[in-house]
């Protein structure tokens, strides 16, 4: 759930669901629809289906236990390089690096270089005498990752009661070096919505949009020189951001009885099915419709 979102954000949903899953088992006998249904608003869906198929996996292949080794634990939906260091160290105890933002910006720090520039699994194979040199290796995991949320962070790094910068040479440097700003990427869609007088939307499972693949509408990429665009009326033009995404949506729509195969009708009003957040604003700008 902490993928890319905030912990504040996290909490609520994080509750809700250990509530009602309070176990493997159970978690791995629900239904796709109702993992989806209490991730509702949280957004990135493929988390919710990786951790139902992961579920499945843990019950019957290892007994509900999560395997030892880290590249077995890796294997699993979903799973990356980060994500398996980190239950390998915080449940086994394991020597091991979790390398997070906060951490290799730690590293980066150190050593006064860029990210971009930095072989990590070479330094760490280099230092992991040091680095690694303790019992506690599932506290370093955890203490790396706060150290650089809390005081190596990326605005205002906290470098006078920094426990390490008589080491650090980005705090005894005078050409320190700067913060990768994330980059923020502008993207103009055209969404294109078929409606019927029965007060529904024309939405398929089939169509991908980049970002959302779950319930989408039509999509044209270029209206000039389309001879169909003129079948469509612009409702509305507006805003929405996803991650790093800042998306300037023109929404057009038409009434029609035929859709496009792959798509099924959806009640605006009364729909009980799973929807995203994204889809679901589209649902609020067509309502005025209706």
């Amino acid at each position: 759930m902490l993928q890319q979102t905030q912990v504040k954000t996290v909490i609520p949903f994080f509750e809700k669901f250990t509530k009602k899953f309070r176990n493997l088992d159970s978690l791995s006998k629900t239904s796709e629809k109702k993992i989806l249904k209490l991730w509702e608003g949280l957004g990135y869906y493929r988390r919710a289906r990786n951790l139902l198929a992961t579920s499945k996996i843990l019950v019957k292949k290892y007994h509900s236990k999560l395997p030892r080794e880290i590249d077995k634990i890796k294997s699993l939906p979903g799973v990356g390089d980060y994500t398996s260091n980190v239950l390998a160290a915080l449940i086994y105890n394991k020597p091991t690096i979790a390398l997070d933002g906060n951490v290799k910006r730690v590293i980066s720090r150190i050593l006064n270089i860029e990210v971009s520039k930095i072989d990590f699994e070479y330094f760490i194979t280099k230092n992991k005498k040091n680095i690694l040199n303790t019992k506690r290796n599932s506290d370093l995991v955890e203490a790396m990752m706060e150290f650089g949320a809390l005081i190596c962070n990326s605005k205002t790094p906290k470098c006078g009661i920094c426990p390490i910068k008589k080491n650090c040479k980005f705090y005894k440097s005078k050409r320190k070096i700067k913060n990768i700003k994330k980059e923020i990427i502008n993207k103009n869609i055209n969404i294109f919505c078929y409606l019927s007088k029965k007060g529904e939307i024309a939405l398929t499972k089939k169509n991908n949009l980049g970002f959302l693949n779950e319930f989408n509408l039509p999509k044209i990429e270029s209206i000039k020189n389309n001879r169909s665009f003129k079948n469509w009326k612009l409702l509305s033009k507006y805003k929405n951001s996803i991650s790093n995404k800042k998306l300037n949506i023109n929404l057009y729509y038409q009434f029609s009885k035929n859709i496009p195969n792959n798509y099924s009708w959806y009640s605006i009003k009364k729909n009980n099915e799973f929807i995203p957040t994204f889809t679901k604003k589209i649902f609020k700008q067509v309502s005025v419709l209706f």
